[in-house]
């Protein structure tokens, strides 16, 4: 993500950055998210104004530190639409993309007309939210799950293993964020390692179960963590670089694709974020998880985002429309369809 720094904008945006940040209790992550798709949506409207390429360098430059309530003022729906037209043609935003810049739009006017009635009109209150594509997330099957976790265990040369397998078991069974992995203290550990504490999205706590695949991997890793490899380290982080620190969400990302190639899964595109999907299916599926325990287990705010994992596949469908108690009830003649057409009929022309 582009860095970004809110004393590029006016003092009205700083102010709305504030109360992301201390009343909503938004995290430093998402207030900068919010201000990088306004920071475009303010270059969009200005280059327009002065005939400047969004595709040129001179997009990249426009200073919007002048942008304040007069010209927030004056943009109307139709400047809205507009821009979310341009991000999907020109700049190949998804829907979720362009669906996180609305968001970002509504935000800030929920905060000038609601929150402070700086403005009395809202432009963007009735603009529907990009639609989103009905796709099934991408998951490793449970085979391929094993091949991961097998080419760390063969990683011998590797300094790192005990650690990076650690990692890729939290990952595949409890499901949770790199971003809530790389953010774990020592201290939010159980003292007999069946749980754990993680923040989530908006700084939220959780406690995470784990299971015993989770338990013997921390153990390793802990033997290590606390020995006197680490003896000298401060640093209260968990999971550790090669540099004695807490280790990087970049990090743990690099450390994941090599295992992937290793394992023969790079092909699929799978990504770190597709091992929390991995999880969670398995879980649904597998473990036959109420949709609504999953909820928990993932820290989701609304079930509307855990019941993607609820998909079954052709095979499951299949084996539940065979488990039908009607399923071994037989037509009238006793025969299939198929099987209705006799060996002579098959021998004789067919009249024009």
């Amino acid at each position: 993500m582009s860095e970004i720094s809110v004393s590029e904008f006016s003092a009205l945006i700083q102010e709305y950055a504030s109360y992301k940040l201390s009343i909503q209790g938004c995290s430093k992550k998402t207030v900068e998210e919010y201000l990088l798709d306004l920071r475009t949506f303010f270059r969009f409207l200005i280059a327009r104004k002065r005939d400047i390429d969004p595709q040129s360098d001179a997009f990249t430059k426009i200073n919007i530190r002048s942008f304040g309530l007069n010209e927030i003022r004056d943009i109307t729906a139709e400047d809205i639409y507009d821009f979310l037209f341009y991000t999907n043609q020109e700049r190949g935003n998804q829907w979720a993309a362009r669906s996180r810049k609305l968001s970002a739009i509504r935000s800030l006017y929920k905060y000038l007309v609601v929150r402070r009635r700086y403005l009395d009109h809202n432009p963007a209150a009735d603009i529907d939210s990009p639609k989103p594509k009905k796709t099934l997330p991408k998951v490793l099957t449970l085979e391929e799950s094993l091949r991961l976790l097998q080419a760390v265990e063969d990683d011998r040369e590797s300094p790192y293993r005990v650690r990076d397998f650690a990692i890729l078991t939290l990952f595949l069974n409890c499901g949770m964020r790199v971003s809530e992995l790389v953010g774990i203290n020592l201290s939010d550990l159980d003292s007999e390692l069946r749980s754990l504490r993680v923040t989530g999205k908006g700084s939220k706590e959780r406690i995470v179960y784990l299971n015993d695949a989770c338990a013997q991997a921390l153990a390793a890793y802990l033997a290590e963590r606390r020995g006197p490899k680490y003896a000298s380290v401060h640093d209260r982080a968990l999971f550790l670089s090669r540099l004695e620190q807490r280790m990087s969400v970049k990090t743990v990302q690099a450390m994941v694709y090599k295992y992937l190639e290793r394992a023969g899964l790079e092909a699929k595109h799978y990504s770190v974020h597709k091992l929390r999907h991995t999880a969670a299916t398995l879980m649904y599926q597998s473990g036959n998880v109420d949709v609504r325990v999953l909820k928990e287990i993932l820290g989701h705010e609304q079930l509307n985002t855990t019941q993607i994992y609820t998909h079954v596949d052709n095979r499951n469908m299949e084996n539940a429309m065979s488990q039908n108690p009607l399923a071994a009830h037989k037509p009238i003649s006793g025969k299939l369809p198929r099987e209705t057409t006799s060996e002579t009929d098959k021998t004789q022309p067919q009249k024009n």
